[in-house]
């Protein structure tokens, strides 16, 4: 009767929303292998491309697995891991956005049968991180070194880098010609970790090999007054002075009032103020500069002074590309005009203002310190020309990653057809229950020949309610053919090399078997092929330099494995209710911002102040 008289204890919210156990990791496996199904058809150079329509009706066009995982709106939780790899990995090495999306969904996968049979989540973890430090482990031993060669050697091999990276983009028909621009652009860098030293501008029209690499800066033209015009076009190792200070008249910002006991007392206020923009303008010529720039307005005045003084002047210069300018100049940006010497001048060989398609644009060639480039793209459609920007964002990552790392390994699908057999044969070697977990990539294409009643395996309770796989009087009918043939179906890690068939249009059941056949040779001779995408075949990808830098595998590899053993830690989800003073204050301020009532009115733009 006590027990009966117990109070009840309420711990949540009224309106808590509780999940918990294995139907929760399932529902979190759920949702990311449909989220790595969504990128699956873009893998490779055949892959299809995604066209996105936003709500404030922009239109992307992509295949960059980065790209897409950005503009799509995912809500659920779990799902959301699998954006947040992308994204790092796309700001860590900028390409094999997609592989580690497929990897985290493919290991999620085949732990999913596992999960729904008992196995406690942290055996599977465990199990993961082994079979990911072997990973790692082979893709370092089978990583080719490209240090010690001559500076044309190395360019010809980052090149191919970029080649295989740019394949796979909407450019990869022009992969040559692009390849080089951005091996280029990357060694005038030098060791600047800076990205924004290469400038990418966009010009509508012409055709992708209208595309030109500017050693130097180039910028649109800036806004200008009508003296423009008169100003010099080109010069021959001018001085440049850089500002950030106004070269204008200006007004108050602030009211401001001045009283005057005599009324001609004011011509001396306006001719203070003529007085200081001239002083300013004098200033910059006597500085023995040729070409001013500034990150604030020139104003018309100070646009026809240095045009009658022949001095080319730009105002409203972005802050990214003025900083550009001073790298590649060696000059520094001013916040005044008193007292500047040449030490803070830059300089350059050429400058010139040139026409590319119906822009103007300003181009900085042959500076000195020459730690800065400008890739000008040409092509048709807006939406073509923003895919092509990111696909070169994605190939500068990659060759200056190859340049800090400088080991390379086979693409294709090569490298991971070498690691799934490697995995294979290491897991024969364990004893216990990983060896049934790293291995599971056999028994999942076993089991998945047959119908779920007809199969010659099935799960049995074992010992303290463990599961374990048993055979049936049928199986003994197929361990011959198991014998002969073991890897009856790809895994969670040949998952490239099928998906790149796929997306080809290949028999992949026929190529796989293939790479099987060349993998298996014990001469390790066959650790290099990969897919042919051309012929439908298989190919030396190594030797047909198709490569990719060993950083991008091994960080997709870690990062897929850390999500995966995140998600399946996860056994319980608690959504807390929005509280009624929350919902309350969002209605106010939704009705302040509409057109409200008086009591929510605010003061307008014209409105007198009180």
């Amino acid at each position: 009767m006590a027990n009966m008289m117990q109070p009840q204890i309420i711990l949540l919210k009224e309106g808590t929303d509780t999940s918990q156990g294995k139907p929760q990791i399932i529902s979190n496996i759920n949702a990311c292998t449909g989220i790595a199904d969504v990128v699956r058809t873009t893998l490779g150079p055949r892959g299809m491309d995604k066209l996105i329509h936003d709500e404030k009706g922009n239109a992307t066009i992509s295949n960059d697995g980065a790209t897409i995982m950005k503009l799509l709106d995912v809500v659920h939780p779990a799902a959301k891991i699998l954006v947040d790899i992308a994204k790092s990995q796309d700001s860590e090495v900028g390409d094999g956005t997609t592989t580690v999306v497929l990897f985290a969904g493919e290991f999620l996968k085949e732990a999913k049968p596992f999960i729904e049979d008992g196995v406690h989540s942290q055996s599977l973890i465990r199990s993961f991180r082994a079979a990911s430090n072997l990973a790692i482990s082979k893709i370092k031993e089978l990583a080719v070194s490209i240090e010690g060669k001559s500076m044309e050697e190395k360019k010809s091999l980052l090149a191919k880098c970029a080649a295989t990276t740019l394949s796979s983009k909407l450019i990869g028909g022009e992969k040559e010609f692009f390849a080089s621009m951005v091996v280029d652009s990357v060694i005038s860098i030098g060791n600047d970790d800076r990205l924004n030293m290469i400038g990418i501008k966009k010009v509508p029209g012409g055709t992708m090999r209208d595309s030109f690499l500017v050693d130097g800066v180039a910028f649109k033209k800036t806004f200008s007054y009508a003296g423009f015009e008169q100003q010099p076009k080109k010069f021959l190792n001018p001085k440049m002075l850089l500002l950030n200070i106004e070269l204008e008249l200006k007004s108050e910002k602030e009211n401001a009032e001045i009283r005057l006991s005599d009324p001609l007392q004011y011509q001396s206020i306006v001719d203070a103020e003529w007085n200081i923009i001239y002083d300013k303008l004098d200033k910059c010529v006597q500085s023995g500069a040729k070409i001013v720039l500034s990150r604030l307005a020139i104003g018309d005045l100070a646009t026809q002074y240095f045009a009658d003084r022949d001095v080319f002047c730009a105002g409203r210069v972005t802050e990214e590309d003025l900083q550009r300018v001073a790298a590649a100049s060696g000059g520094t940006v001013q916040t005044s005009v008193n007292n500047v010497i040449d030490e803070v001048l830059g300089t350059c060989e050429v400058f010139e203002e040139r026409q590319v398609g119906n822009e103007r644009f300003n181009i900085f060639s042959g500076c000195p310190s020459g730690r800065t480039a400008t890739i000008v793209l040409r092509g048709g459609a807006d939406q073509f020309i923003e895919e092509a920007e990111r696909s070169l964002h994605d190939a500068i990552m990659i060759v200056r990653r190859a340049l800090k790392n400088s080991t390379v390994v086979a693409g294709g699908g090569a490298i991971d057809m070498a690691i799934s057999r490697y995995l294979w044969e290491h897991a024969r070697k364990i004893a216990g229950k990983a060896q049934l977990f790293i291995n599971f990539i056999i028994l999942k294409g076993i089991r998945g020949m047959w119908p779920a009643r007809s199969s010659p395996f099935r799960q049995s309770p074992g010992s303290n309610s463990q599961p374990k796989l048993v055979c049936t009087p049928r199986a003994f009918l197929v361990l011959p053919y198991l014998i002969v043939q073991p890897k009856c179906e790809e895994g969670h890690l040949m998952v490239i090399p099928r998906q790149l068939c796929d997306n080809a249009g290949f028999d992949a059941t026929d190529v796989l078997n293939k790479l099987r056949q060349k993998h298996a040779l014990p001469s390790g001779e066959g650790a290099r092929y990969g897919v042919d995408i051309n012929t439908g075949g298989i190919i030396d990808t190594f030797a047909n330099f198709v490569w990719e830098p060993a950083v991008v595998k091994i960080n997709a590899i870690n990062a897929a494995t850390e999500a995966a053993c995140l998600i399946l830690s996860v056994d319980e989800t608690v959504k807390n209710p929005k509280s009624e003073s929350a919902q309350g204050d969002a209605a106010a301020g939704a009705m302040g911002r509409g057109r409200g009532g008086a009591g929510f009115r605010g003061r307008g733009r014209g409105m007198r102040r009180r």
